[in-house]
């Protein structure tokens, strides 16, 4: 062993040795040594205190509510894209570019102009108790929730969005588009706002307030969790009312006031735009409950994504049914309407009624959807191209009084009387007539006094693309 030590390979390895030892034993010391100074330090250091836990846990639940509140609000915004398909879609080929120039412009203006006034009037504080009192291009003191003003800003502009675009798809074709223009900043700034106060802003319609109004006429408040009335029939009312002064276009009746079909020029189109919206909705409704952190926020809504589903399944189901027994065929374009009128409808009560609620809801919007649509066009003459007085105004108020009936806490299926369906249906009567009346005088004002709000025969019946944006949607 001495011998192997002295030669060259053996001094080389007891070098490595004593070097090894040499780092182990320095590691050691170094680990002793420092144990003393970490106790000392997590001695030194204050403990956490329950509060400051608890602060730290809220805090961080609000981070998680208020990003659930923006990526709600981002699918409703995808929901945008949505109408523009289904409406290019269910109308014809020469018009599209106008149809999607509408929808474009109804998110940009309406966007700027709620800012500007409309989310003030909604959710300022009470001037006269009718509407609320705006900070002009100003959010401060107008924030309801605990989630930040500016992401509820946002959240509200999508909603507001979506009532303002309901109106072109029943004005399509005819429709001169700096009138339409002028009738987005009137839904934005008013009429939308003003109804969105009595409700979502504290208004009279929702005061639970012992003394108030609502309470004292029927013990209940007005029940709209996410717009089936505030926002849908709100636009369906006014588009109902935009295509009686319009007119219906060239060709739609004939000599004898018989209906004649003018076809879309694409159903693939309508059908996704149909899915985007179906998927848009589920942050249109889950969303509002405006949390997702804690047990109670993550049970709701997880019921409200299968209350709306289930009754856009059974929306669309009951309408083919209904359209294949009237008219031999199951219909496509129905049945898209079909599950578009389940959402609609669902979206008062998708909080409060039980998934086999959810069901009946859709099924009765589906039916009622294909009557309506029938209705108001052989019966009323009046042209609505894609349906959307029969979607949002017809269906938007069904769904708000079968809340009435539904809800399992208070409805009148359910042993609560008739105070709920009484105050359902005060809340969508009322807020019905407010929309048919602003939009009957809006419209009626612009095509009387303001060069009319139709364009020329030739320009409907050559298309608005070229004459009104002087480029083709397709080339």
């Amino acid at each position: 062993m001495k011998t192997y030590f002295k030669s060259l390979h053996g001094r080389f390895v007891l070098f490595v040795l004593i070097a090894i030892a040499g780092i182990t034993f320095a590691s050691k010391a170094s680990a002793q040594d420092a144990v003393p100074e970490t106790a000392t330090a997590v001695a030194d250091s204050a403990p956490v205190t329950l509060a400051e836990l608890a602060a730290t846990v809220a805090d961080n639940a609000l981070s998680l509510d208020t990003v659930w509140m923006l990526l709600a609000a981002m699918l409703v915004f995808f929901m945008q894209p949505g109408f523009a398909l289904v409406e290019a879609g269910f109308t014809r080929t020469k018009n599209t570019a106008n149809i999607l120039m509408k929808n474009l412009l109804d998110f940009m203006l309406g966007s700027l102009l709620f800012f500007f006034i409309g989310f003030g009037l909604m959710f300022g504080a009470e001037g006269a108790g009718f509407i609320g009192i705006p900070n002009f291009f100003c959010v401060d003191g107008l924030n309801p929730t605990d989630l930040p003003v500016e992401g509820f800003l946002v959240f509200q502009t999508v909603f507001c969005a979506t009532a303002a675009t309901i109106v072109s798809g029943a004005m399509a074709e005819r429709t001169k588009f700096h009138m339409y223009l002028v009738y987005t900043v009137l839904i934005s700034v008013f009429i939308y706002p003003i109804s969105g106060h009595w409700t979502w802003g504290g208004g009279w319609l929702m005061n639970g307030e012992e003394g108030g109004f609502m309470m004292s006429t029927f013990g209940a408040t007005f029940h709209d969790f996410a717009g089936s009335t505030i926002v849908h029939s709100v636009g369906g009312w006014i588009a109902l009312m935009g295509a009686l002064v319009v007119g219906p276009r060239i060709g739609k009746y004939d000599r004898d006031g018989k209906s004649k079909a003018i076809p879309g020029h694409n159903l693939t189109i309508a059908s996704l735009g149909v899915f985007i919206l179906w998927f848009g909705w589920f942050g249109f409704n889950p969303g509002s409950q405006l949390a997702a952190s804690g047990e109670e926020n993550r049970v709701a809504i997880s019921h409200v994504f299968l209350t709306t589903n289930l009754a856009a399944c059974a929306g669309g189901f009951l309408s083919l049914v209904t359209a294949w027994a009237k008219y031999k065929k199951p219909s496509l374009s129905l049945t898209l309407n079909g599950v578009l009128a389940g959402l609609v409808g669902i979206t008062a009560g998708c909080d409060a009624v039980s998934p086999v609620g959810a069901i009946i809801v859709g099924a009765v919007c589906g039916v009622l959807m294909v009557l309506s649509v029938e209705f108001i066009d052989r019966v009323l003459k009046i042209d609505d191209p894609v349906g959307a007085s029969s979607v949002h105004g017809v269906c938007g108020f069904a769904g708000t009084v079968l809340t009435g009936l539904l809800a399992t806490d208070g409805g009148l299926f359910y042993g609560g009387g008739f105070g709920l369906t009484l105050a359902q249906l005060t809340g969508a009567v009322t807020i019905g007539a407010w929309a048919l009346l602003m939009g009957f005088v809006i419209f009626k004002v612009l095509d009387k006094f303001l060069g009319g709000i139709r364009v020329s025969q030739r320009v409907e019946e050559e298309g608005l693309d070229i004459y009104e944006h002087g480029e083709t949607a397709y080339n």
